[in-house]
């Protein structure tokens, strides 16, 4: 009885009070329905350094990843590359699959048709065979390799015979013969030799034959006919110049002078017998005796006076026709040798003796150039220049029996890198050597260093595909406007077990030089004015509030750095209004 009145007690009670709360007078409704008294949200100023830094998260990896594929043949087969060997004679096939490991200079990458195929340093790719007479920058940077390797070539950036003889001395002491002509270039070599034979041996038979003068004969006799007139009537001329008379008008000329001297002596004789007369001697007869003497005289001297004008006379003219006959036979001995030029010139022989010495010349520069080229020389595809060496080779991408059609290995740094990407705002806060930590799964750090960005920074198509389907399938800088980035740890112990996990990086891009003082960024307002300020809550409660103006600094982590305009005006430990609310 007793505990069900005590429960009826309680029940009335606590339905009295479940009463009472539900009914209020309408004063006490609109006071509970007012909104709380608004009051200041405020944040402590503290004192701390600040960092700004941005964060990227990627996989720690060895750096400088690079394809490495063959510049074109291994050994002697034909063809410019790899694909034209095996259709020229023969697939180039892998008889030495690359092996994963360290890299040194001169080591043999592989075996390709049991050819080696070398790894030197050089920026130049190798992209030709290196012959003798090659010449250029390749060819210097390979002298400069077997210069580092002991082989001392000349630097001349000609692959001459010091240079292939340095060649030789480094395949044999890997174990390989140097690349030497092979049957058909020998034959090759003996075509060309035997051609400049023929020609020579053509050319001294047509020369022979034009020597003797057969095409031309003919001519040639006339010419040496002419030439022959031409001596005797030279001889003929000089003959009348250097006599007087003829023979003939020599006798007539003694037969006048005697008949003159027989005249003389008659008149001498008469004037004597007229001289010596006696009275009785008729001296009629004698003086008409002495006038026929004188008559005959004068005129055996008038007919030898006319016989000397006849004489002269006789001299010229011959004189004259002897010049002609010289002068005609001149004119002759000129147009038999002009025509005998002429026939030489023009002659069959002659053109085949001229086209002869051309053929020999030719031939003779064909095998020159030829020999230029003649000798030990390096296939393309049995070097691979590397930017750097020792490096890495990290993945083989052929197996001995394999085609070689494209990439066979990829080779890396011996140092560590992380590659990822940033938006292209945060892009903008970077630049190349700003310093970063690096976080691994298990929590470690590591120091880093802003190696790249932008392109430099986008990781080698170690698949060798093209660039078309790199952009396609890269995760660095795509259309969405990121930008990729390459950091180096500049610390290597501890690593090794982590490539190939994820890391994350932080990358300070700026950094206050001590502990500064710090507020919120939203603590900071600018008034119209354009001056920065922070409201600092005053002490004793309330909402009392006073403006202190600042100068901001580096902002980081949602603070920023602060300084008071008036010193003391602001210190740690004040408290700024974040917001009104």
């Amino acid at each position: 009885m007793l505990g069900g009145v005590l429960a009826g007690v309680v029940l009335v009670a606590g339905t009295g009070w479940a009463v009472g709360t539900r009914l209020r007078s309408p004063a006490d409704e609109a006071a509970l329905r007012r909104p709380p008294r608004p009051s200041l949200v405020t944040s402590p100023v503290t004192r701390k350094k600040l960092t700004s830094a941005i964060a990227v998260s990627g996989t720690l990896a060895y750096g400088s990843p690079l394809p490495v594929t063959l510049a074109g043949v291994v050994g002697g087969a034909g063809g410019t590359d790899a694909a034209g060997a095996a259709a020229g004679g023969g697939a180039q096939r892998v008889t030495r699959a690359p092996r994963p490991g360290t890299i040194k200079e001169g080591s043999v990458l592989l075996e390709v048709n049991g050819r080696p195929v070398f790894a030197l340093r050089g920026k130049v790719p190798m992209h030709r065979t290196m012959a003798p007479g090659t010449g250029g920058a390749d060819v210097r940077q390979l002298q400069a390799a077997l210069r580092r390797l002991g082989y001392r070539p000349p630097s001349t950036g000609v692959f001459d015979s010091a240079t292939a003889a340095a060649v030789r001395r480094w395949y044999a002491a890997r174990g390989y013969r140097a690349q030497e002509p092979d049957l058909a270039a020998r034959r090759e070599l003996e075509t060309l030799r035997q051609a400049v034979r023929t020609a020579e041996e053509d050319l001294l038979t047509d020369k022979a034959a034009l020597d003797s003068g057969r095409d031309v004969r003919p001519l040639t006799v006339k010419l040496a006919n002419a030439r022959e007139n031409l001596r005797a009537a030279r001889d003929a001329l000089a003959a009348e110049k250097a006599r007087d008379l003829s023979p003939e008008e020599a006798t007539r000329l003694t037969e006048l002078t005697g008949a003159v001297r027989q005249a003389e002596e008659a008149v001498l004789a008469a004037g004597q017998a007229l001289a010596a007369a006696k009275p009785e001697d008729d001296r009629t007869l004698l003086e008409a005796k002495a006038a026929n003497a004188q008559e005959n005289l004068r005129a055996a001297q008038e007919t030898l006076a006319a016989f000397d004008d006849e004489a002269r006379a006789g001299k010229t003219a011959r004189l004259a026709g002897l010049t002609k006959e010289v002068r005609a036979a001149e004119d002759a001995v000129a147009t038999a040798d002009q025509d005998l030029r002429r026939a030489r010139r023009l002659s069959p022989l002659r053109l085949k003796v001229a086209n002869g010495r051309r053929d020999v010349a030719g031939a003779k520069a064909v095998l020159a150039e030829y020999l230029k080229t003649y000798g030990v020389s390096v296939p393309p595809g049995e070097i691979v220049f590397l930017p750097a060496l020792p490096a890495r080779l990290d993945k083989a991408a052929v197996r001995p029996g394999d085609a070689v059609e494209g990439k066979v290995a990829t080779v890396t740094s011996s140092s560590f890198a992380v590659t990822g990407s940033v938006d292209r705002d945060e892009a903008k806060l970077l630049r190349k050597g700003l310093k970063a930590t690096l976080e691994t799964a298990d929590g470690a750090t590591f120091p880093a260093v802003l190696t790249a960005t932008g392109k430099d920074a986008e990781p080698a198509d170690a698949d060798g595909g093209s660039g078309e389907k790199k952009k396609a399938t890269s995760p660095f800088g795509d259309a969405a406007g990121s930008v990729p980035v390459l950091l180096t740890p500049t610390r290597a112990k501890g690593l090794r077990d982590a490539v190939g996990t994820p890391v994350t990086a932080r990358i300070s891009v700026g950094a206050t030089g001590g502990a500064v003082l710090t507020v919120p960024v939203a603590a900071v307002v600018t008034s119209a004015d354009g001056r920065a300020r922070v409201r600092v809550a005053l002490p004793g409660g309330g909402d009392r509030v006073a403006d202190v103006e600042v100068r901001t600094g580096l902002a980081a982590d949602g603070d920023v750095e602060v300084t008071p305009v008036r010193p003391g005006t602001l210190k740690e430990g004040d408290r700024v209004v974040v917001s009104d609310a």
